[in-house]
């Protein structure tokens, strides 16, 4: 068992005094050690500093690269296309309340007027921006409203957001644009998507009764029934509720 030596020690037999040696012999090897270590490491470094000091340069320049994009680029930009969609959903916003200039409002909505983008011009560009990702939803809504279907399930499936109610009525969109295109099984399958994307009084009940409506017409009564009943529980104030009793006992028979 090793002992502590206080400074000054003096062994008092021949017994010590080996002890003493062995002990100072070990403790020297051990900073030899140390030392040859310290002197690899300082070779290596010294060997490879212009490696080591570039690749501390791109990590430097990467960090200091990506703040001034989002400060000097990315912002600036962000703030410019919020700008810029302001127009377009205005155009999109009267046309919802037209009841004559429906489709020339929506036009423009999508394709802009006197010097001003629309939103298809947004999507194209301000990539990667907020108001492009939010324009392919006001684009999908349009054609949706313009009977485009085609095009506007390609946008509404082309948008993400992590806004729960705005997910819902994109995938909810899906969904009414493959009904009109008598494509039931997809419509229903967007219909589930919607009302499961997200739980609240509006977008819910709304395809939940959609989902089924169309589930009824496809001879799933039992998948239909369990619809109906969500909306009479769950949201018995929505006005999906009234009449649901009626489609209850469709599903039923």
């Amino acid at each position: 068992m090793a002992t502590y030596k206080k400074r000054g020690f003096k062994p008092k037999n021949k017994v010590e005094e080996a002890q003493l040696d062995e002990q100072n012999s070990t403790t020297a090897e051990v900073f030899s050690t140390l030392d040859e270590s310290a002197s690899k490491t300082e070779a290596w470094v010294q060997k490879n500093q212009n490696y080591i000091l570039g690749v501390i340069g791109v990590i430097a320049i990467g960090v200091l690269g990506y703040l001034g994009y989002n400060e000097f680029i990315q912002k600036p930009k962000e703030a410019s296309a919020a700008n810029e969609l302001f127009y377009p959903q205005q155009y999109f916003d009267q046309a919802l309340a037209s009841e004559t200039a429906k489709d020339s409002l929506f036009t423009l909505a999508l394709n802009g007027a006197e010097g001003k983008y629309g939103f298809l011009d947004i999507i194209e560009e301000y990539k990667g921006t907020n108001a492009a990702n939010l324009a392919k939803y006001s684009a999908g809504m349009t054609y949706l409203n313009m009977q485009q279907y085609d095009e506007a399930i390609a946008h509404l499936e082309s948008f993400s957001s992590d806004n729960k109610v705005f997910g819902a009525m994109a995938k909810g969109g899906m969904g009414d644009a493959f009904s009109q295109l008598n494509q039931p099984e997809d419509a229903l399958e967007y219909y589930i998507k919607a009302f499961e994307h997200d739980s609240n009084g509006y977008t819910t009940p709304r395809f939940l009764y959609k989902a089924g409506v169309v589930a009824m017409d496809l001879g799933q009564k039992e998948k239909a029934l369990g619809f109906f009943e969500r909306i009479k529980n769950d949201f018995s104030t929505s006005q999906e509720a009234n009449g649901i009793d009626v489609l209850i006992g469709l599903a039923k028979n």
